[in-house]
């Protein structure tokens, strides 16, 4: 029994795109984040920046999806591209940094859900138990029908919309001081010193992007629904957040708006909110932002659920794991298997931190896990682009050389300076003021099993090719 056949559409497909990368989640947080930690004025040039990459890293990309329609994108498209053996390498290190992404959301999720409840009900229940009601929630929805998440995340993507529209109306109607967008959109800024580590964080709020492709086995056109889908994805998160990014400029005046980033951080938007809107509505934004999360955690789930089936249909991973609901077409043992790692990680960071402070979840279990992720996407994405040539070099098709060669060769060159900027400004990604051990260890972690994995792979492939064939025993 396979995933469920021809039920996404386009529209469908980009909420489940965007939903991953949490709009109200990364204009709270990435946006303040960025403008506080880089101390650069241009973050909303990042956004515009990093889109047109990620949209000619989609040129390649989605044309594959067209003759490869695998549950497995990033790993089946390497072991096309450039072999079986550097494939499976790169599906462990997507299986890896995927759970470490969605994993370390729980986390912040956890957090901003029971201080909410704290505040409002004058409680104390403690953050593993919020996460453990959302782990719940998604270990559920992922083991439905698809087109049933889609619906409960298209409602929240739209009112998070919603409210991230509304904070840019303000934004601009309350403006302490003239709107400067030759700050914000410096093009002289691309190039400056300070780019690199402003492009390390923007990277991260569109995490999910690539998501498209996986579902390529469930969608109603498969040679054009992921690829309208993810290019249509990829616009709107880079336009609007480019936007959103300079209305919180606006709404705080430029000359202000990196101390009061440094400040206030992820809580800036709420102060503004908490300063210019009634009560109800900051706790409207306030629960958003927790239903934002929670989007982001099942639109993750679903992807995640998707790999470990690809894989266990693969070989590269058990067979079992492969397995599908007979019902809801879903993958039940991917979607099981992703939930375990999930609890296992809640259980232990809830032992850790017992008696810490309630932020030390968020600085530990969300921001090293989910910026550890960004790092292992952004490799299989450079690595990627240049699986794309390798793929067309081998199959000819009627594809232009724009999308066989050009495009994916500046993804691939683009996407690996963003990587290496990743790695130079780790320890500030990790909100760290010195370098230290954990950046290597994280690092490690999201690399070393693809280095295992690939090395397994080329020495059992090698086994296999030398190994003697078995004489036919005689009858009879």
């Amino acid at each position: 029994m396979g995933l469920e056949q021809r039920t996404l559409t386009v529209p469908a497909l980009v909420v489940m795109i965007i939903a991953a990368s949490a709009p109200l989640t990364a204009v709270a947080g990435g946006v303040t984040t960025n403008y506080a930690v880089t101390g650069m004025a241009s973050v909303p040039l990042s956004f515009l920046i990093i889109g047109a990459i990620l949209l000619i890293f989609s040129i390649g990309y989605t044309a594959m999806s067209r003759y490869i329609p695998n549950a497995g994108a990033f790993y089946a498209y390497v072991a096309q591209g450039l072999g079986r053996a550097l494939g499976v390498g790169a599906a462990m290190i997507a299986l890896v940094s995927y759970n470490l992404m969605q994993i370390g959301i729980y986390g912040l999720f956890g957090f901003a859900a029971s201080s909410f409840a704290n505040a409002s009900f004058g409680t104390a229940i403690p953050w593993w138990v919020m996460a453990l009601v959302a782990w719940a929630a998604v270990g559920f929805l992922g083991m439905n029908r698809v087109d049933f998440s889609v619906k409960v995340l298209g409602i929240v993507v739209a009112a998070e919309f919603l409210i991230v529209i509304i904070y840019n109306i303000m934004a601009f109607a309350v403006a302490p001081e003239a709107p400067e967008p030759a700050a914000s959109f410096n093009l002289a800024d691309a190039v400056a010193p300070g780019m690199g580590a402003v492009m390390a964080f923007t990277i991260a709020a569109f995490m999910g992007f690539e998501s498209g492709t996986i579902y390529n086995e469930e969608v109603k056109d498969p040679k054009r629904t992921a690829r309208r889908a993810t290019m249509i994805a990829v616009v709107i998160i880079a336009c609007f957040y480019a936007f959103s990014a300079f209305a919180v400029a606006v709404g705080e005046g430029a000359s202000n708006v990196i101390g009061a980033s440094v400040e206030l951080g992820p809580d800036l938007i709420f102060a503004f909110f908490g300063a210019h809107a009634p009560l109800w509505f900051v706790d409207l934004a306030n629960i958003l932002f927790i239903t934002s999360l929670f989007a982001a955690l099942l639109a993750f789930h679903n992807v995640i659920a998707r790999y470990f089936y690809a894989m266990g249909r693969g070989g590269a991973l058990p067979k079992l794991l492969s397995t599908t609901s007979r019902t809801t077409h879903a993958p039940v043992a991917g979607s099981l298997a992703q939930s375990t790692l999930g609890l296992l990680v809640i259980l232990i960071f809830a032992v850790i931190s017992h008696g810490k402070d309630p932020m030390y979840v968020v600085f530990t279990m969300f921001t090293w896990m989910t910026n550890s992720a960004a790092y292992g996407l952004v490799l299989l994405m450079s690595l990627t682009s240049f699986a794309v040539i390798g793929y067309f070099k081998r199959n000819r098709t009627s594809d232009s050389v724009i999308t066989r060669v050009i495009a994916p060769l500046i993804a691939g060159i683009a996407l690996a300076y963003v990587f290496m900027q990743i790695i130079i400004n780790f320890e500030i990604l990790l909100g760290m003021e010195e370098p230290g051990m954990l950046g290597y260890v994280l690092q490690g972690i999201v690399i070393l099993p693809g280095l295992i994995a690939w090395v397994l792979a080329l020495v059992i492939g090698s086994s296999a090719r030398k190994a003697p064939k078995a004489n036919k025993l005689p009858v009879g």
